[in-house]
């Protein structure tokens, strides 16, 4: 708000301008070509669950799991990703319950409230920035590491993606 605020005393034309969350050199839209133009990053094939490959295309780094749109394919069911292989440039498609899963391995964690959990906590825990919390058990692995098991399966986990839990107070992420 002060930013704005002052931005504003200036004149700058970009004092009302909307708060963006993307790449902010990078035009909206354009990330795709912008990576491929600094990454030499492969075609592939794109196959279904089976393995039957239903198209090709021009680099995973136009994919993410959960994605529907753009897929440039065409099939009697709305398909989605639900896998990317970078190493064999694979991207697998499948169906919104192919991209439900129940548990994920956390690496990195930091346990902001306090020592390593000697036992599986229960907590709520978060995926996305918009996503539900959801209840799950937390079972320490180490000191930096956690499997991390939901009561219900949650949509499109993807590896990279941070995950935050809560329990009574004492945050981990």
């Amino acid at each position: 708000t002060a930013v704005r605020a002052e931005a504003a005393r200036l004149g700058l034309r970009v004092a009302a301008k909307k708060d963006s969350q993307e790449i902010c050199f990078v035009p909206s839209g354009e990330h795709p070509e912008f990576v491929g133009r600094r990454a030499a990053l492969p075609g592939g094939a794109i196959r279904d669950r089976q393995g039957r490959e239903l198209g090709r295309h021009a680099g995973i780094h136009r994919f993410t799991i959960g994605q529907r749109k753009g897929l440039g394919l065409a099939a009697g069911v709305p398909l989605y990703v639900v896998d990317i292989d970078a190493e064999s440039a694979v991207v697998t498609v499948g169906t919104r319950q192919d991209l439900e899963r129940d548990a994920l391995m956390a690496s990195r964690v930091n346990w902001i409230g306090g020592d390593v959990p000697c036992a599986p906590i229960r907590a709520h825990a978060r995926i996305r920035y918009r996503h539900r919390e959801a209840a799950a058990t937390i079972m320490p692995i180490g000191s930096d590491r956690a499997r991390v098991v939901f009561d219900q399966p949650q949509s499109a986990i993807t590896p990279g993606q941070a995950v935050a839990f809560l329990d009574r107070g004492c945050v981990g992420r």
